[in-house]
């Protein structure tokens, strides 16, 4: 299967502080045929983006000012228990990665990433065998 149809279902949303890490997921999303249909710099923001856009894969960076990813991704789960989260971070810590999993994060993608990392992570969270 081509990229351009493996991931033509898949609407996507960003939550991510840093402007760089966002624009880096989109470029490389968009060349893997995905939908990136919102961005948010805050949890706020993000939560409420998924609400309107219904999503099926959320991309969240763990640290953000004023809400954590963690505390989006425990609001998310509960709202959309079937959107499928990504992490996006550059901390590994135990805990930090313990509470993502214990939150219901589908996958964990760490910083720095590559397209290969971003598209070894949709496939790990969309149940597909890498290509």
């Amino acid at each position: 299967m081509d990229a351009l149809n493996r991931f033509a279902h898949v609407k996507l949303v960003i939550i991510d502080d840093n402007d760089t890490t966002r624009a880096m997921l989109r470029s490389i999303l968009r060349s893997e045929g995905i939908e990136v249909v919102a961005e948010a710099r805050d949890g706020a923001g993000g939560l409420a983006l998924v609400k309107k856009h219904q999503p099926n894969v959320v991309c969240l960076d763990v640290m953000m000012p004023d809400m954590s990813g963690i505390e989006v991704l425990n609001q998310l789960k509960q709202e959309f228990p079937e959107v499928r989260v990504i992490m996006v971070t550059g901390s590994t810590d135990r805990d930090t990665v313990q509470a993502a999993i214990e939150g219901g994060a589908s996958g964990y993608l760490v910083k720095p990433f590559n397209a290969g990392k971003v598209v070894g992570a949709l496939d790990l969270v969309l149940g597909r065998k890498p290509s």
